[in-house]
């Protein structure tokens, strides 16, 4: 498999990234510079979290136009997968690859804590070595979480299938308390139309092995892996 990080100035869970897809996959992924103009045939691009530009302006709001991105959009309306977590969600949504936008936690307040997920959504490329309602503890560290989008796209959200995460309880019950950010409807990942843009603010990256506290991350990326293969 042919996968690509790419890295932004502030990116701090690119090589967290890196190493899962490298330990998953069995091949290192390329590293690819924001200010790089070529992107090359890949068959995976994941769009990390961090503080891209200090988060400056808007969460992803500069990212989301720099060289780099226009390739990026290129090969997903292309049909190439592409993940963004976290800061890449932001990202993906500032560069019109995804709906809505992630304003500010509900509360002001930055959050840094595991949560629980429920899996809505069992059959995009990279949620398939999941059931559809399983519930995952998964991290999650941002400031600017809070998914947003009219009525009408979240209807339509609703409506495709295209909500594959919210944050729940742990027996998979939603209630606003589960819900760390205020996000709409409790969405915590949505996919694109054509089924190959997923973002997701939890960080999977950091809940694939036992020694990083949990493993509930490492099937996102073995459905990816498996779905290449």
């Amino acid at each position: 498999m042919k996968a690509a990080v790419i890295v932004f100035p502030g990116s701090n869970c690119d090589r967290d990234a890196a190493v899962a897809l490298e330990r998953i996959s069995g091949s290192p992924p390329l590293m690819l510079w924001h200010k790089d103009t070529v992107v090359p045939r890949l068959d995976l691009i994941v769009v990390p979290g961090g503080f891209s530009f200090g988060d400056y302006l808007r969460a992803g709001a500069m990212a989301a136009r720099s060289p780099i991105m226009r390739g990026v959009a290129e090969q997903a309306r292309a049909g190439t997968p592409v993940l963004g977590i976290c800061n890449g969600f932001q990202v993906l949504c500032e560069a019109g690859l995804l709906p809505g936008v992630l304003m500010h936690n509900a509360g002001i307040r930055f959050v840094c804590r595991e949560v629980h997920l429920r899996v809505d959504n069992n059959l995009t490329l990279f949620t398939r070595r999941y059931a559809a309602g399983d519930v995952l503890r998964v991290p999650i560290a941002h400031n600017e979480g809070n998914f947003f989008a009219d009525d009408a796209t979240v209807h339509e959200l609703e409506g495709e299938g295209r909500v594959v995460f919210r944050y729940c309880r742990p027996d998979g019950m939603l209630d606003d308390d589960a819900n760390p950010n205020g996000s709409v409807a409790a969405i915590a990942g949505i996919i694109n139309k054509q089924g190959n843009v997923l973002g997701m603010m939890p960080h999977p990256e950091r809940a694939w092995e036992p020694r990083l506290g949990g493993t509930d991350g490492r099937a996102l990326f073995e459905s990816v892996v498996t779905a290449l293969a």
